[in-house]
């Protein structure tokens, strides 16, 4: 088992520590259920103890037609038919940053299956900036409280018998959050499949130089570690849509920060390319909502629900 941890990082090591244990035992290894949104390219997933009915759901999906403004519970209900299939029972709904490429599912999910609404202490910070853009006015908590819990760096947690910990890794925001659980790690946009690299880093908060750090601290993992994504673009010699991959496959093989590549080339990369990616299509319903938890706004007088979009704002 190939690792190369910095001492000075203790979470990392106490990831590693949990991954190994998990290597070593069965009972101690995720069982993952992936659920894969073509119209966002997002993947959710279920992860479940297998000694006990305890899961966790992380970045769940409610669709979003733009064009009508209708939202669709479908990959929010396909997670909520597997889970009652099951007979699972949920006790975390986590969110591993302020997606801006879709509408979290979380509070439709968390009234029908329960568990608490989780998501990385630093979204206040996407709450200052967002709630700004948005002119979201006094009347929008910019603390966080629109969630159940704020993982902090290094946090323990548990689903079921299943060890976790949180660690932060900024960089595409200043909020994101892996988690490892197990021997498999939930990386949100930090990574993509080695074969399309990394997260862009362009939207407010974000810098490339602190996702490379962010990246290293990932890749200081145990090179068995599972690798499970939240999103894949398909790269161009791809037919076939994958979201799991290794801490290994990644040192070697990701066209972006493999093993060798400078802090310095990395950013000036990952800087040129951004410079050419327009908008992703839903960045402001989504964030808009994220920030809030999922929660959509609450109807006018008129019963209906209305989203803010500023005008040459962004």
């Amino acid at each position: 088992m190939s690792q190369s941890i910095t001492p000075a990082d203790p979470a990392v090591v106490e990831a590693a520590a949990i991954i190994g244990r998990a290597l070593a035992a069965t009972a101690k290894r995720p069982i993952v259920k992936a659920f894969f949104d073509e119209a966002t390219f997002t993947v959710s997933y279920v992860v479940r103890d297998p000694g006990s009915r305890a899961c966790a759901i992380i970045d769940s999906v409610l669709d979003y037609d733009a064009a009508s403004g209708r939202t669709s519970e479908g990959p929010a209900q396909a997670v909520i038919d597997y889970v009652r299939a099951e007979d699972l029972e949920v006790v975390w709904q986590i969110e591993t940053h302020a997606h801006a490429d879709h509408l979290s599912a979380a509070p439709l999910l968390q009234a029908a299956l329960g568990g608490r609404l989780a998501i990385g202490e630093r979204i206040v910070k996407v709450q200052d900036t967002f709630g700004k853009l948005f002119n979201a006015g006094a009347e929008f908590a910019r603390d966080g409280s629109q969630f159940d819990h704020l993982f902090s760096e290094g946090e323990r947690y548990a689903i079921g018998g299943l060890e976790a910990i949180a660690l932060h890794v900024p960089g595409h925001t200043p909020a994101c959050m892996a988690h490892v659980i197990g021997d498999a790690v939930f990386v949100g946009d930090t990574l993509f499949m080695p074969d399309y690299g990394t997260a862009r880093c362009d939207f407010p908060g974000g810098d490339a130089g602190t996702l490379y750090d962010s990246i290293q601290r990932l890749l200081a993992l145990p090179d068995e570690t599972r690798v499970f994504l939240c999103h894949d673009y398909l790269a161009p010699d791809r037919t076939t849509f994958v979201w799991e991959t290794s801490i290994a496959a990644q040192r070697a093989d990701n066209v972006h920060v493999h093993a060798g590549v400078s802090r310095a080339d990395f950013i000036a990369l990952r800087e040129a390319r951004d410079r050419t990616l327009a908008m992703p299509r839903l960045i402001l319903p989504s964030v808009q909502v994220n920030m809030r938890g999922g929660h959509l706004p609450e109807p006018e007088d008129n019963g209906v629900r209305y989203l803010k979009i500023p005008l040459n704002a962004v």
